[in-house]
């Protein structure tokens, strides 16, 4: 004796159902290494950046307490 059945409608909905929700997960998935990559270009991008436009100075600057150095003749 039957108490219950799944019915045509009924499995039909749990099939879209369950497709639904890989198509969600996959798609999750999708998003988030999109994200990461563009995480990675957006910081080599910035370091780049900053290399470029770093200012570098003539000379290294001198220690103030060390003595200056005097050249010798001779």
């Amino acid at each position: 004796m039957n108490v219950s059945r799944i019915t045509g409608h009924g499995l039909t909905a749990m099939a879209l159902s369950v497709a639904l929700l890989w198509s969600c997960l996959v798609g999750e998935r999708l998003i988030l290494q999109h994200a990461n990559e563009q995480e990675a270009r957006a910081l080599r991008e910035i370091q780049h950046l900053r290399l470029r436009f770093q200012s570098r100075p003539a000379s290294s600057p001198r220690d103030p307490f060390q003595p200056a150095v005097r050249p010798k003749l001779g």
